[in-house]
């Protein structure tokens, strides 16, 4: 019988030890900061109704749902006395359950599920794979991690301004110093639409000035025109896209392009009152650019706007998100305000590894590997191991008398940083030789010498 070559679906990947070590330090440093500002833990289901995903995304959105087929005995079945009754078998939708899209829709429904229970403003963060029927690519897969941070339940800017703050704290903790935070508010787009003459249209000029940095301006100008927007709409866009300028220069230019529309004006007091806010703060290495084209093309924005790029690797980015005021309203629980962003983990793994910002201790699970030479050097290391292991130390024995060639590959394959050898002599004299596998440098020292060592070592 032949047998199938062994696979996985396509945009999807096996993560073995040595990346699943990277991410959890990727995810330690972004749970970390997500507690120290506030936020709670929380877990939703893998998969969702259908009805609670469509519509939420946008068309283009929507078709990139993973739905997944009724099977198995969900379809209803009668019986032949049934049917001979006048009973019909019930029609059902080929599926009514889909995997998450994204982790900001499962948790607004969470939240009218739970409001009772909860206290408000209610701030969460998620760390859980989604799914997308995406084209793979670099950068881009169908099944990825996200974390995200929310809050619900108040309007306040200061929210806005912790974004930035959080995204700033985590990139430099991982040790990225040049990335940009552009922000923009879907305010400024509707009075953008209102000014060339489109008003009411900022959906489909989100959807489309969203690709600007894929597709160029020419081809967003082509999508517009074959969404029916006016030629001369198109027109009086280009130069709106074309502003430059930090945000001093930006905000009064706006000012004067937006003073006849109230959705404009919104959008620029917003963006004063969160700027106003972070003032307040101290900013590590981010650089904070206003960009009148980040659209972000999901539906449910309705506020302040955020997408972070890493600038000196090829990448899309690597972190967006921004306010929706209607979520929640959307099951059942109007008039909740809520903010939020999300980490690409999958795309920051990437920018590390190519820029080698993974530090050698992120690496490490076992702190020390004790090698075995024979039978009595196994049953002398084992209270030995158990000393180590009490006091916190990550430890191994080998678990079979192999080569020392063998056992010290072993070490060396799993980046183990010290290794512990224990013939005779260290037996007879209660000195037990230690190696620094990194210098390669060693010395005999007593038991509780070595677990300070190693603590020393763990700490720093």
């Amino acid at each position: 019988m032949s047998q199938d070559k062994p696979s996985i679906p396509k945009g999807t990947r096996d993560f073995g030890p040595a990346t699943v070590v990277k991410r959890n330090y990727i995810f330690s440093v972004i749970k970390r900061t997500f507690e120290k500002f506030g936020f709670l833990p929380l877990e939703t289901p893998a998969m969702e109704n259908l009805s609670v995903l469509t519509g939420k995304y946008g068309d283009e959105g929507d078709q990139l749902i993973f739905k997944i087929l009724n099977s198995g005995d969900f379809l209803s079945k009668v019986s032949a006395q049934d049917l001979e009754q006048g009973y019909k078998p019930l029609t059902r939708k080929v599926s009514e359950k889909a995997l998450r899209y994204d982790l900001t829709v499962p948790f607004a429904r969470y939240v009218v599920m739970n409001r009772n229970d909860i206290a408000f403003p209610f701030k969460r963060y998620q760390i859980q794979p989604v799914w997308r029927a995406d084209r793979p690519q670099r950068g881009r897969y169908r099944e990825f991690y996200q974390c995200d941070a929310d809050v619900v339940g108040t309007n306040s800017l200061l929210c806005e301004a912790e974004i930035i703050l959080m995204i700033d704290e985590v990139l430099s903790n991982l040790g990225l110093d040049d990335f940009t935070i552009k922000f923009n508010h879907r305010g400024l787009l509707a009075g953008i639409a209102e000014g060339i003459g489109a008003h009411g249209r900022e959906t489909d000029l989100c959807v489309a000035i969203d690709k600007l940095d894929k597709i160029g301006q020419e081809a967003v100008n082509e999508e517009l025109r074959q969404k029916n927007f006016s030629q001369e709409s198109v027109e009086k866009l280009g130069p709106i896209l074309n502003l430059t300028g930090d945000i001093a220069d930006l905000l009064p230019q706006l000012d004067i392009l937006l003073q006849d529309s109230e959705e404009g004006k919104r959008g620029l007091r917003d963006i004063r009152s969160m700027l106003s806010f972070l003032d307040s703060f101290t900013v590590n290495k981010a650089k904070i650019q206003l960009d009148v084209t980040l659209a972000r093309g999901l539906s449910y924005y309705t506020g302040c706007i955020f997408e972070v790029k890493v600038n000196n690797v090829q990448m899309g980015s690597i972190s967006g998100g921004g306010r929706y005021d209607n979520l929640t309203g959307m099951f059942g629980l109007p008039g909740v305000s809520g903010v939020g962003f999300s980490f690409g983990v999958d795309r920051i793994f990437d920018v590390l590894e190519e820029l080698s910002l993974f530090p050698q201790e992120s690496q490490t699970i076992t702190q020390l590997l004790i090698v075995n030479f024979d039978e009595a050097s196994m049953r002398y290391s084992l209270p030995v191991l158990q000393t180590l292991r009490a006091a916190g130390i990550s430890a191994e024995l080998y678990p079979e008398s192999a080569k020392l060639k063998k056992q010290m590959g072993y070490a060396d394959q799993k980046k183990i940083p010290y290794v512990l050898l224990v013939g005779s002599e260290e037996m007879e004299s209660g000195l037990l030789n230690l190696r620094n596998m990194r210098t390669g440098s060693q010395e005999k020292l007593p038991l509780q010498d070595i677990l300070t060592t190693l603590q020393n070592n763990s700490a720093k």
